[in-house]
């Protein structure tokens, strides 16, 4: 990590790269961070910086959800000697491997040290904060991003939770520091992350809009709606990390923590909130959002990133045949979904195109949009975060058998599937939401994460070839034996 002035010119540059009405007397990129940080708007700029930087192609644009991540478990189809064929060979040694994983292991901890440099800011300087629960927002939002983030770096390169001890000891961030941070021990990083999401919690549970209103409310602020916010920040939570999306953190948290009562409480109250009338604050979605060409399910997100660029990524990566998956319909329809006939997904999410070298592949349709919609509501551009189908599979998990049968139903049934009988062996209920985990977040890198949480066997896993063996722990970058700072 950098230092302090470094990191606000990067968040700075970020800003001005994505916004055009930025014109200040000194260019942002000269600002120090007593300029900066003076007043409420330089700190929400700097926290819009670091969403943005999430959404670079090494973080969560495009390698921790579509790429990198998939390729580890051979979600795509691969050409012999290229670095996604042994990313899915689990070929850690191989340079190119270790470039590709180390972009995304300094692309994490770059958001961090962003994030850092807000919260190291934030509390000497909380008088500058006019609007009424703005820095109650800010802060709460800086770390529950601190914790995503710290998740993912632990989750990928740390130990499988079952076996703690074997494993890379990692560092959690929470200085800027000229010194080298210290790698610690599983149980203390468990309980840095647990804290921050516990902070973010405290600070937004009486003061976040969405608890109170709907989505669709907070899409549509305005002086004659219901929603009619002192400023236009606390608009588009679904945007940002919310209330329920630190509770649905929390409880994605807890589950690799092996903390299953915690896990299902915090995900049961996910699933559980209203809306002011009464309806499902996040529902589920079903074959008409499909019919509608809302393929990414954006009523599920509790939380995403919303990428201009989605429309032409799509088209590079998926349209241009870039990523595919076999070329007949059993490799998606029936491997993948077991030939149903009936499941949304399988109907809606894929389709078979011809190349311009004329040969015939599937592509997923998950990010398919209209460049320009109609309208806002039509807009879906949006890289999922946090989604309230993962908390139904994550309450199944921990839950009793009794409530994890119901909310299978509810699941099962939304996806159009007939509704089966859970296996009461718990071991046996995992591999069978494995399955559910591989169908439901394929280009969105939560199914390697389940893979490994429960040490899952080849036999358990779908689409790894044969020629791989199994290989759950990353080593750190050569880099890091990097210095964090």
């Amino acid at each position: 990590m950098k230092n302090l002035k470094y990191i606000i010119v990067t968040v700075l540059a970020l800003i001005s790269t994505s916004c055009k009405d930025f014109l200040t007397v000194n260019p942002k990129t000269e600002m120090t961070k007593d300029l900066f940080f003076s007043t409420e708007a330089g700190f929400k700029d700097a926290l819009s910086g670091v969403y943005i930087q999430m959404k670079g192609n090494n973080v969560y644009g495009q390698a921790m959800t579509m790429t990198a991540i998939e390729q580890l478990i051979s979600s795509w189809d691969v050409t012999a000697n290229t670095v996604e064929q042994k990313l899915g060979l689990f070929n850690f040694t191989d340079a190119t491997v270790e470039k590709s994983l180390s972009s995304i292991y300094s692309g994490e901890y770059k958001v961090i040290a962003s994030i850092n440099a807000i919260l190291n800011q934030i509390d000497e300087r909380k008088d500058v904060f006019k609007t009424p629960g703005m820095y109650e927002t800010i802060k709460a939002e800086c770390l529950a991003l601190r914790a995503y983030c710290h998740l993912d770096i632990l989750r990928l390169f740390g130990p499988i939770p079952t076996d703690p001890s074997t494993g890379n000891m990692l560092a959690y961030v929470t200085l800027l520091s000229k010194t080298p941070n210290q790698l610690i021990p599983f149980a203390q990083y468990q309980e840095a992350l647990i804290k921050d999401l516990t902070d973010a919690e405290f600070l937004l549970k009486d003061i976040d809009p969405v608890i109170k209103y709907s989505l669709a409310e907070l899409r549509n602020p305005s002086q004659t709606a219901a929603f009619n916010p002192a400023d236009t920040y606390f608009a588009y939570r679904y945007y940002r990390m919310n209330y329920y999306a630190v509770k649905a953190l929390q409880a994605r948290a807890y589950l690799w923590f092996n903390n299953k009562e915690k896990a299902f409480e915090c995900a049961k109250l996910v699933i559980d909130a209203k809306s002011n009338d009464g309806s499902a604050k996040f529902r589920l979605g079903t074959a008409t959002d499909m019919t509608n060409k809302d393929y990414v399910l954006t009523c599920e997100h509790i939380c995403g990133l919303y990428d201009f660029n989605l429309y032409k990524k799509y088209n590079d990566l998926y349209a241009a045949g870039t990523l595919k998956k076999g070329s007949t319909a059993t490799t998606v329809t029936t491997q993948l979904y077991g030939n149903t006939g009936t499941d949304i997904r399988e109907a809606n999410l894929w389709e078979l195109i011809t190349l311009a070298n004329q040969s015939k592949c599937y592509v997923l349709k998950k990010y398919q949009m209209v460049e320009k919609p109609q309208n806002l509501a039509a807009d879906i551009k949006q890289i999922p975060l946090l989604r309230i189908s993962e908390m139904y599979l994550i309450a199944i998990e921990a839950g009793t058998l009794a409530d994890a049968q119901a909310l299978w139903a509810t699941f099962r049934t939304s996806r159009n599937i007939a509704v089966t009988t859970l296996p009461a062996d718990p071991t046996a209920l995992k591999y069978e939401l494995l399955k559910e985990y591989r169908k439901e977040f394929y280009a969105e890198g939560q199914a390697y994460f389940a893979y490994k949480r429960i040490n899952a066997p080849k036999a358990n896993t779908l689409f790894i070839p044969a020629a791989a063996a199994i290989n759950y722990l990353i080593p750190l970058p050569k880099t890091e034996t990097i210095n964090l700072n």
